[in-house]
């Protein structure tokens, strides 16, 4: 059966494509065998930018080296997580972690602060270290909830963070969206996002946004091309329609007649 003809019979927001500088959707993968990433990226590869292996998946996932290689072949970068980063500096190991990473074929790493104690100025280290090799992402913010300061501290840890070397900066979320950019109950905390937007520019930024409602309100702030992060992998066609404007949530709607003219 021949593939279907691509839909190009609305009106829809101009969306970048593949190599993207913007508009990235940055997915967490909690440990997805070859055959589930295969089957989504069949289906969603276009869509997505950037795949960071979370937590310490990558150090216990047999199957890593076919993942990677099959993520490369589909033009999406492999990110490690920061947290088996951070382990590693923390036992004096973060060498060894980066040269295991080059070796196993990740383009992209995380660097952040959120597990362990570091200082900014150990921060910057690891990210200049980390930059000889590979595209970075800082990550700013705490995992634990009830960071208060936030607006406050995170936009000079960005400048400092892309200052190192960083490529983005991220905004911590976690994956369950309750933390950072979020107040408990999965609100965005603007102020906090206008704050490091204004510090290093919209462009820079990579927003952790695990859940459907924040993703929207991000799109409808900054438009189809925000760069979104912590997006599950189930969850990225629905994300791009998000873009796109097909949800409700995000949906814009003139109405026309058929013969293209604005009705009243």
């Amino acid at each position: 059966m021949s593939s279907p003809v691509p839909p190009d019979f609305l009106d829809l927001p101009p969306r970048s494509v593949k190599p993207r500088v913007a508009g990235l959707t940055h997915v967490i993968d909690p440990g997805s065998g070859v055959l589930a990433t295969r089957d989504l990226l069949a289906s969603a590869s276009a869509h997505i930018d950037i795949w960071k292996i979370g937590w310490g998946t990558a150090y216990v996932d047999s199957a890593l080296g076919d993942k990677i290689a099959l993520l490369a072949a589909h033009d999406v970068a492999v990110c490690l997580g920061g947290t088996l980063l951070e382990i590693a500096w923390a036992q004096g190991r973060a060498d060894a972690c980066l040269a295991w990473a080059r070796e196993s074929g990740f383009s992209h790493v995380e660097v952040s602060r959120g597990t362990v104690d570091m200082s900014l100025a150990e921060k910057g280290a690891l990210i200049r270290r980390a930059a000889r090799d590979f595209t970075v992402l800082a990550e700013v913010g705490d995992k634990a909830p009830g960071e208060v300061l936030a607006a406050r501290t995170w936009p000079g840890e960005a400048v400092a963070d892309l200052e190192a070397g960083a490529w983005l900066v991220v905004t911590e979320g976690r994956q369950s969206g309750t933390v950072g950019t979020f107040d408990a109950a999965g609100r965005v905390r603007p102020d906090v996002v206008e704050a490091v937007a204004g510090a290093v520019g919209v462009t820079r930024i990579v927003f952790e946004a695990p859940k459907a409602s924040q993703q929207a309100w991000f799109v409808r702030r900054f438009g189809a091309d925000v760069n979104l992060g912590n997006v599950a992998v189930g969850d990225v066609l629905s994300a791009e329609t998000l873009r796109l404007g097909l949800r409700s949530d995000t949906a814009a709607v003139v109405r026309r007649d058929e013969a293209g003219s604005d009705t009243a």
